[in-house]
């Protein structure tokens, strides 16, 4: 018998237990993470992420977490429903609260459920259960947000419906160096990569890779006023708070890895990164002054260049921009999974799903026609 459990915080469940079922090697899934987000008030009820975490007990034993929020909005989610949700206004149907599975604010593919029970026994109790929960909380719809492919095909077993989305992510084939990556491209994108990075260097630019205990709180405060400038730029506020990287450098900082830009050793960029055993993502970007090509390096080539360092394989500098592909980023497919409580709006999101994951798989296919490498 498997009994679930709703926790309003992730430290009314045991560190161990979470971080024995999820591992810590992906480190968006670590307890640290999540509880980072919470204990320094990047999450809660009042910012419309009311954590709803989830425990699955088998004997008194815990064999399932999963991340679980009540949303109130859509913002910080990176799969876009508000066509959605204008559609339930429309019809004068509530569309928040919903109940979401994801990391917040980090859309990276990846485990969004550790457990130590077989898929096929634990997935439909899970989706029964969370189905329930929609009723009593009058949630409209349960939302897993860039799981992994295993998780997405178990889902679907369950009826859930999948929306196809991409990105674009670079791949190590063994590369010696970043020549060694760049010898792969035709002639006119390698020179045109190449004019980037002369180009940050002729403008006085030194660029520096600090790892986890190596990022001092003055380097801190630096990127963190960076970060805010991304935001404010576009008339917002950024969504983490400074004591959130703080308790990241400081609870798991071999995961951590920022490149500082400086001039005259005066720092005016960074870009922060998170790192698994064989993948970087990149996380958060900002900068004081404009430099011509400064976020290219800062946020790609350096990325690149740290994974070829470390023998990564593969780098994940998140959401959308398709100006990734010329610099050998390749598309690559993310999904997420849905079920609509509302029996009427089931079927037209389902062919909306349908039509739109054939305009997306157009679309991958095209874009995979633009990456620079040579055709042999």
């Amino acid at each position: 018998m498997l009994s679930l459990k709703i926790h309003h915080q992730i430290n009314e469940i045991n560190q161990a237990d979470w971080n024995r079922l999820c591992g810590t090697d992906y480190p968006f899934l670590r307890y640290e993470f999540l509880q980072a987000l919470e204990t320094t008030g990047c999450v809660g009820p009042e910012q419309g992420w009311q954590p709803l975490h989830l425990t699955v007990e088998q004997a008194g034993e815990i064999v399932a977490v999963m991340p679980l929020y009540m949303k109130r909005h859509s913002w910080g989610e990176y799969v876009f429903d508000w066509a959605w949700a204008d559609a339930y206004q429309q019809h004068g149907i509530d569309y928040y609260p919903k109940l979401v599975t994801s990391i917040p604010f980090t859309p990276a593919q990846g485990p969004r459920l550790g457990h130590s029970i077989d898929l096929s026994i634990l997935i439909p109790v899970i989706t029964q259960g969370l189905k329930e929960l929609c009723e009593t909380t009058g949630a409209s719809g349960w939302h897993t947000l860039f799981p992994s492919h295993e998780l997405k095909d178990a889902f679907k077993d369950q009826q859930l419906l999948s929306r196809l989305g991409s990105q674009y992510h670079w791949f190590n084939h063994d590369f010696s160096s970043f020549d060694d990556f760049l010898a792969t491209f035709n002639s006119r994108k390698r020179k045109n990569l190449r004019k980037e990075r002369t180009k940050v260097q002729q403008q006085g630019v030194q660029l520096t890779t600090l790892s986890g205990h190596e990022i001092t709180d003055c380097e801190l405060q630096h990127f963190y006023r960076f970060y805010q400038l991304t935001y404010l730029k576009r008339g917002r506020q950024g969504y983490l708070t400074p004591e959130f990287f703080q308790q990241l450098r400081d609870q798991m900082p071999e995961q951590l890895v920022m490149v500082m830009a400086s001039v005259d050793q005066r720092p005016v960029a960074a870009a922060l990164s998170l790192r698994s055993d064989d993948t970087l993502y990149g996380r958060y970007w900002g900068c004081l002054e404009e430099y011509d090509s400064l976020h290219f390096e800062t946020c790609y080539y350096q990325g690149i260049e740290y994974c070829i360092r470390e023998g990564l394989t593969r780098f994940d500098p998140g959401a959308q921009g398709e100006h990734k592909i010329q610099r050998g980023f390749q598309p690559v497919e993310t999904w997420s999974c849905h079920w609509i409580k509302d029996a009427g709006f089931r079927p037209a999101v389902a062919r909306f799903l349908n039509e739109e994951e054939q305009a997306m798989r157009a679309q991958i296919k095209e874009l995979t026609g633009w990456l620079p490498f040579r055709q042999d």
